[in-house]
């Protein structure tokens, strides 16, 4: 075993370790000061953005008080950039994907402190196990990838999503009804799904396959989308001709204003193309190259 997989199995354990202590309602009675490896005092949490040990002072004394004797970091996780990995949604939504594959996408996510895991439906139960007592949310996609399908079944699909676990919900856009010039049935779909997820406490990412549409029509699925309810629009679905570009998400930014969130997805493998999307005015990455891209924080 190299010393990579070393920190990530001794990462896992100590997220083990502390979904228990929260399950079992222990209250740590460990202290430590300041420099003393733990790095930061309880006072600074929550909130904290520092890189810290391996998760933070206060999640390392839960660790030692639920009965580890000793806690190993790596230097890479300790240096990469957590406000990058906080962006992404880390992604598996191929049809081949294995139990094993969906497995190993929760516990990169639990180590890296991704947003989110997103998956297809049947995967949600699973996910949420896996993630149990971690921060890292479960989200599912909803209507995907044509986006074609009923509104009733959109509906259906999202309850039993929520039912299941899911925490957000990316829905596709009915796009021939937009490109038809069908904006009510457009937006009576969006509402449908966004009401009853928000009714769940969930969110809502609508997905607009920007590489179906020209800008004008892009701009109007934006809008819809915001008067609708929605908490996010999204570029596309990774299945389409082709997935987000920094001129997209300008403009879908340009159309939602400030005050929902704009993600862009498809086609992002590097740091570089994720600083590009912020930069234009993403607040969300959808990828599968997730780990990748938060490792390049470190180097």
């Amino acid at each position: 075993m190299t010393h990579t997989e070393l920190d990530r199995l001794v990462a896992q354990i100590g997220e083990e370790l502390l979904a228990r202590v929260a399950l079992s309602g222990v209250t740590p009675g460990v202290t430590h000061k300041q420099g003393e490896g733990l790095n930061l005092p309880d006072r600074v949490c929550p909130g904290c953005v520092q890189r810290c040990v391996q998760t933070c002072a206060r999640n390392t004394k839960e660790i030692i008080a639920a009965g580890a004797s000793r806690v190993s970091a790596s230097e890479k996780l300790t240096r990469i950039d957590p406000s990058i990995a906080a962006l992404i949604d880390h992604t598996i939504l191929k049809p081949e994907a294995t139990r094993s594959d969906v497995v190993k996408i929760c516990r990169e996510a639990r180590e890296y402190r991704f947003a989110s895991v997103c998956v297809n439906p049947y995967w949600v139960p699973l996910v949420k196990a896996e993630l149990s007592g971690s921060p890292v949310k479960v989200c599912s996609v909803v209507g995907f990838p044509l986006g074609a399908t009923s509104t009733e079944a959109k509906v259906c699909e999202t309850a039993a999503a929520l039912r299941a676990g899911a925490q957000e919900i990316d829905m596709v856009i009915n796009v021939g009804a937009l490109r038809s010039g069908d904006t009510d049935a457009v937006k009576i779909d969006i509402q449908s799904v966004v009401r009853v997820a928000h009714q769940a406490g969930a969110i809502v990412k609508v997905i607009l396959e920007t590489a179906l549409l020209d800008d004008t029509q892009k701009t109007v699925a934006s809008k819809i989308s915001k008067a609708a309810g929605a908490d996010f629009v999204k570029t596309s679905t990774g299945f389409s001709t082709s997935g987000a570009t920094v001129h997209d998400i300008a403009l879908m930014r340009a159309a939602v204003g400030p005050n929902i969130g704009v993600k862009a997805s498809g086609g992002i493998r590097t740091l570089q193309d994720v600083q590009a999307m912020t930069a234009a005015g993403a607040t969300r990455i959808g990828a599968s190259a997730s780990v990748k891209i938060v490792e390049a924080t470190a180097a």
